[in-house]
């Protein structure tokens, strides 16, 4: 029997899924009593116990100061600047790529321009941003979309592209017009490699959000933890970042179940 050809059970997989993380757990604190029985006022390795109560004390009590519960304001500030960015993203790439795949001459205008600017790396445009745009909640929902947005086009575009062409012909030769084809044909099999798209995007989003938030802002994930970082207080910053790799976890598991409740036939399309 070859190892290539063996599968695991459900229940081997599932402790396979975990082993990692049980390791990792462990490692760290073990870590952390190897660093704390050299010195006891260490903080880059906080115990479990230090970690707990202060998701404790930024999820369940009170700030003194403004009588909110942090760990819950920040995700609020958060998700909203990232879902309002990723939202502008979804609408501007999905009718550009549609466009840009479908007509030729706007492909033509359009793409090289899409490329080029897709190179940009989109951090070294957020002192522009703040200079225009000033520090509100403007620059920061721009620095999502210019992020995100033109790699989002160029696959959208390349997925019109790559439709057979006989589905276009036979559509216009039952009299479809270029607006039916791009409803009718185009836009039923592009709508699953645009949550693909998205999904692939929400690494490099977050990314966006939380340099935004570290240089400016009064609220966040991000800013919460470079506010901290001064004070070493490790035993917030791991939590907080743990807890933004929950979130876009989570966000990545809604998105794929809504491509295999919406668009089942792309799922078989994947495994077959």
């Amino acid at each position: 029997m070859r190892w290539i050809n063996t599968r695991p059970s459900k229940g081997a997989q599932l402790a396979l899924m975990l082993l990692p993380f049980v390791l990792l757990v462990i490692a760290y604190a073990f870590g952390s009593a190897a660093r704390l029985a050299e010195n006891a006022n260490d903080k880059l390795l906080p115990t479990l116990s230090v970690l707990g109560d202060a998701i404790n004390r930024m999820a369940f009590v009170a700030d003194p100061r403004t009588g909110a519960y942090l760990l819950w304001s920040d995700t609020s500030a958060s998700l909203i600047r990232l879902l309002s960015g990723l939202g502008i993203s979804t609408v501007i790439a999905l009718v550009v790529g549609m466009l840009i795949g479908m007509l030729p001459y706007l492909r033509a205008m359009l793409a090289p321009f899409v490329a080029v600017i897709s190179m940009v790396p989109p951090l070294a445009l957020l002192p522009i941003l703040f200079i225009v745009m000033g520090l509100g909640e403007t620059s920061k929902i721009t620095l999502i979309a210019i992020g995100v947005a033109p790699t989002m086009i160029r696959d959208l575009a390349l997925k019109a592209l790559e439709l057979p062409r006989e589905q276009i012909v036979k559509a216009e030769t039952l009299g479809g017009s270029s607006w039916q084809i791009a409803l009718r044909v185009v836009l039923p099999q592009v709508l699953p490699r645009l949550i693909t798209c998205l999904r692939l995007q929400l690494g490099p989003a977050w990314l966006f959000l939380i340099a935004a938030e570290a240089i400016s802002s009064d609220s966040g994930l991000g800013y919460r933890i470079f506010l901290v970082r001064r004070y070493l207080s490790m035993d917030i910053i791991f939590p907080y970042v743990i807890w933004i790799t929950l979130l876009a976890v989570a966000m990545n598991y809604v998105l794929d179940r809504i491509s295999a409740a919406v668009f089942p036939w792309s799922v078989l399309e994947k495994s077959a």
